[in-house]
């Protein structure tokens, strides 16, 4: 085996540990948002390294992975984004209450009250 195909095993080893931990961290946040922040960011670096680790094992698939990962980087956070703004205009989804923080606020709720007001939603 060559050295460039073991060191993108054990690349491709990181993404899915970073997959694994998005899973779990699912499971453990306490909310809703948390949830889908965890959830994004470690399947987006998850998946990254996955690619990557695969491309060094195999380089004739650069074009194929390196066109996913661009998918992947403009899909997932945005999709999350929409989902998350989307739970919270509808309300469905409280911010957690009984943070660490004491100023826990919702800048989000007083943009959305104006917005409905006007009638224009962004």
């Amino acid at each position: 085996m060559e050295i460039l195909a073991i060191i993108g095993a054990f690349v491709s080893l990181a993404g899915s540990l970073f997959l694994l931990l998005a899973a779990i961290g699912i499971f453990r946040m306490p909310d809703t948002y948390n949830r889908m922040q965890t959830g994004t960011k470690a399947t987006t670096l998850g998946s990254l390294l996955f690619f990557v680790g695969i491309g060094m094992a195999n380089p004739s698939w650069w074009g194929k992975l390196l066109a996913l990962t661009i998918f992947i980087f403009i899909t997932n956070p945005l999709s999350s984004h929409v989902l998350a703004r989307a739970l919270h205009f509808i309300g469905k989804s409280p911010l957690l209450k009984g943070s660490k923080d004491p100023d826990v606020r919702d800048d989000l709720e007083a943009v959305e009250s104006l917005e409905t007001k006007e009638g224009d939603l962004v």
